[in-house]
């Protein structure tokens, strides 16, 4: 956490854009000089959630105060009821700090958090692949529907009338038009959602 802020290139390189630079006045408010507008801690957040970074600097001193600003959208998203950090995790927290062992910290919650989010995108992954096999499942069955229905009937029928009788109609009805176009749009909306999932 210590070098999270301190390390603008680590997160730079998830976006591809360089830090945006934000400037807190005396009032508190927090001016974002890519946009040239006053934003609250709200849109930070919404900025980390997106993965770019940021730097806050003091308006008067220029000191970068990026880590304390961090600090104050965790504490927060606590205070609002979206409590993440069990009180035992804080008291050691608290303990830690001046003790020897302090330095080695930041290094091992960005690992543990690291391992995390990896843990994590594999989760998610994980659990799409079943809803994807699903809908693939679903549009073979729809394109075999469609030519069976389209080109399997049709191959049929004209097989069945030069054997039978001209004036002995079809045993099976040729779909419409409009059932055709119905079952390609299904197909449509189908193949639609799939890629969705791949998203």
């Amino acid at each position: 956490m210590a070098n999270a802020s301190s390390s603008p290139d680590a997160k730079a390189g998830n976006s591809g854009l360089a830090p945006v630079i934000i400037k807190k006045y005396a009032n508190r408010r927090l001016y974002n000089t890519e946009t040239s507008s006053y934003i609250t801690l709200d849109h930070l957040a919404g900025m980390t959630r997106e993965g770019r970074d940021f730097q806050v600097f003091d308006a008067r001193t220029g000191e970068d105060i990026t880590r304390s600003v961090l600090t104050q959208i965790v504490m927060e998203g606590e205070a609002g009821g979206q409590t993440m950090l069990p009180t035992s995790f804080l008291r050691q927290i608290i303990a830690l700090y001046g003790d020897s062992m302090q330095s080695m910290v930041p290094h091992y919650l960005e690992a543990s958090m690291a391992a995390f989010a990896e843990n994590q995108a594999m989760f998610r992954s994980a659990a799409l692949k079943p809803f994807e096999q699903l809908a693939r499942q679903n549009l073979a069955m729809f394109q075999a529907a469609t030519e069976m229905m389209t080109g399997g009937l049709l191959r049929e029928s004209g097989s069945k009338a030069a054997e039978k009788p001209p004036e002995k109609p079809p045993e099976k009805p040729l779909p419409s038009a409009e059932d055709v176009a119905q079952l390609k749009d299904q197909l449509a909306a189908l193949q639609a959602r799939i890629d969705g999932l791949k998203r």
